[in-house]
């Protein structure tokens, strides 16, 4: 049985006292309304992230980062290790954000190195991946994703694969207000289940959660998590509510 799962991608936003208060909501909310089968993240940014922790302690919600460093210390200023990350307790990170790549030049290749070096460190990658709206139009959206997927996750050994969760989000639905239909959300999950079928067999790749990242709100969550390959969502503006969180978490 595949895990489902509702991660919440704060991005930049929310001072100390505002973060303080959306996590102790959220925990609060989720001990009463969600059920226990759904798994909740709150991906918070790292100057939030003890603080966040330690109200999700003894809580069915779990805290992830937006980012880690490819390297495991040094002389990179501004940057946080995986086992900075670890020494926290935090269990999750996102990886290869459409934001991260576009902004940051994120390469696939920079990109298996923090796959790595986050499951060194028994951290959960959240790997994302996604086309952009040219793409798809071109025709090639397919086989860019699973480009993505196959540069920076099919060294893995299987056991480490099957630690890793993947999200796509169609690059065109980030913050646009515009959703990728249901059909075409499944159309692109169940093409990225194959693919890794094709790499692992079809047992893992059943068993790996593809979550759905694209303007993902409380009236089309039902419908997207409806679909037999997505498994739940990757959530940017609606997880700066906590009733908006709640609502999709209480999607399934």
């Amino acid at each position: 049985m595949r895990k489902k799962i509702v991660a919440g991608n704060w991005k930049m936003n929310k001072l100390q006292a505002d973060a303080k208060s959306l996590a102790s909501e959220v925990v609060n909310m989720a001990g009463a309304e969600v059920s226990s089968d759904v798994k909740l993240i709150l991906c918070t940014p790292a100057i939030h992230l003890d603080a966040v922790n330690k109200l999700a302690e003894s809580s069915a919600v779990s805290v992830g980062a937006q980012n880690c460093h490819s390297k495991e210390s040094g002389a990179y200023t501004g940057e946080i290790s995986a086992s900075m990350l670890a020494d926290l307790g935090i269990g999750y990170v996102i990886l290869g954000h459409s934001e991260r790549r576009e902004y940051f030049h994120e390469t696939n290749a920079e990109l298996t190195e923090k796959v790595n070096i986050s499951l060194k460190n028994g951290i959960t990658p959240l790997f994302c991946c996604g086309e952009t709206l040219p793409q798809r139009e071109k025709g090639i959206h397919f086989d860019f994703v699973k480009q993505q997927l196959t540069e920076s996750l099919f060294h893995l050994s299987e056991e480490d694969f099957k630690k890793v969760v993947i999200a796509y989000e169609p690059i065109w639905a980030i913050g646009t207000g515009v959703t990728a239909s249901s059909a075409q959300a499944q159309e692109m999950h169940k093409e990225i289940r194959n693919h890794l079928a094709s790499k692992y067999g079809q047992s893992v790749a059943d068993s790996i959660s593809i979550l759905y990242g694209g303007s993902c709100k409380p009236d089309n969550a039902q419908e997207l998590f409806a679909c037999p390959d997505v498994d739940g969502g990757l959530i940017g503006g609606a997880s700066l509510k906590s009733r908006d969180f709640i609502d999709i978490a209480k999607s399934f």
